[in-house]
């Protein structure tokens, strides 16, 4: 499909609710990084353990389920918040395991941060004003992500370093596809649930800040 096709065959009503969901999903998306920035500062206050991968994965892809059946009920927005809050709760342990085992822990932490923040606005700023319909990476995106994941899988339990930091670094691009597609997704009326586009672009978000932290930390940390 040419790029602008989706939006051309639109009516004015179609384009109208599109702003409303794009303007939905950003609102919610601020407010879910909020919340999860609370709970992984809850999690660093009162030195939290880090559930483990198992634990993680289990309540990753359950309460994502659980978003997923909720979506177009205001439960969905439950969901959605308890999703991300978990996810906030793994993060503080891994931040502390960071800050305690590089002496410039604060920098390195601060940098993903920054990158993650340029990495995002710049995408999602591109995928807006350009209006470019980036549908057809989503198969390569699926695929490539699921590779991924399980070479980080792999990775930890043959404990091999380098494939780590190559797993970070193509987390890295999938996500920044990632970033393009959903955004795209949103613009040309692809995706009309904002509760489902704010947690793609969490996702999003998250891996795209642990991945940084990881890359960073290899080639810049000091411990």
């Amino acid at each position: 499909m040419h790029m602008n096709e989706r939006t051309l065959t639109r009516s004015p009503e179609a384009i109208l609710a599109t702003n409303k969901v794009i303007r939905n999903t950003y609102t919610l998306l601020s407010m879910t990084l909020l919340f999860s920035a609370l709970m992984a500062g809850v999690a660093m206050q009162f030195n939290l353990p880090h559930p483990g991968m198992l634990i993680t994965l289990v309540g990753y892809f359950g309460l994502l389920f659980l978003t997923n059946y909720t979506r177009n009920s205001a439960w969905g927005l439950v969901s959605v918040f308890a999703l991300t809050g978990f996810m906030g709760l793994t993060l503080g342990p891994i931040i502390s395991a960071y800050l305690h085992t590089f002496s410039n822990g604060n920098q390195l932490v601060m940098m993903s941060l920054g990158g993650t923040g340029a990495i995002f606005l710049g995408l999602s700023g591109y995928a807006l004003t350009t209006r470019k319909d980036f549908s057809f990476i989503g198969g390569f995106l699926m695929i490539g992500v699921l590779v991924a994941f399980l070479a980080g899988i792999a990775s930890v339990f043959l404990n091999l370093p380098g494939l780590s930091l190559a797993v970070s670094a193509m987390f890295i691009l999938l996500m920044g596809g990632m970033i393009l597609y959903q955004t795209s997704e949103l613009i040309h009326g692809g995706e009309t649930n904002y509760i489902m586009a704010t947690v793609t672009l969490y996702v999003s978000i998250y891996n795209l800040f642990l991945s940084l932290l990881h890359l960073l930390s290899a080639f810049a940390g000091e411990r």
